[in-house]
């Protein structure tokens, strides 16, 4: 029992340690290559001119950039939109084809949202892996716990054991 005790604190404090050097390392990794985009929150964002680097300018700036697509498409999302639009002249009118036809062309609306949608899944995604990070790190930190409680439980076990 003792010797299974003392590789059982070993082991959580071993892998405790692995899990808050693998959490921060996740932290640092995100924050390092969010912060090379060189990305400044919007004057009209919730927290405004700001370098976007952790998770609350983050998502500052992932909302803005929800809010900008929604004003310029009418409130529509890329689900409500058409794939393509009639084609207008200068006057506003439609060109139509040789048959009387109105020309269909792309609506560039949608090819918006694909890069907003983009935009704002890298910047969703990067909060994830703060909050993720933050919990390896904590889990480490319960893990070098027990293990140091589980040396403490051993040796009040088997006294005369040398830990």
């Amino acid at each position: 029992m003792k010797i299974f005790l003392r590789v059982s604190a070993i082991s959580a404090i071993v892998l405790g340690a692995v899990f808050v050097v693998a959490g921060i390392w996740g932290i640092s990794f995100t924050h390092t290559n969010v912060a090379r985009e060189k990305i400044v929150t919007t004057d009209d964002s919730s927290i405004p001119g700001v370098p976007v680097r952790g998770p609350l300018t983050l998502k500052a700036q992932a909302d803005v950039i929800r809010h900008h697509v929604l004003t310029t498409t009418g409130d529509k999302t890329f689900a409500e939109m058409p794939r393509q639009i009639q084609k207008v002249d200068a006057n506003g009118k439609s060109v139509l084809d040789s048959e009387g036809k109105p020309v269909m062309v792309s609506n560039t609306a949608r090819d918006l949202w694909i890069t907003a949608t983009t935009l704002i899944t890298a910047l969703n995604f990067a909060i994830f892996v703060y909050v993720f990070s933050g919990f390896v790190v904590i889990f480490g930190l319960l893990l070098i716990w027990a293990g140091f409680v589980i040396f403490i439980v051993n040796k009040k076990l088997h006294p005369s054991n040398q830990i």
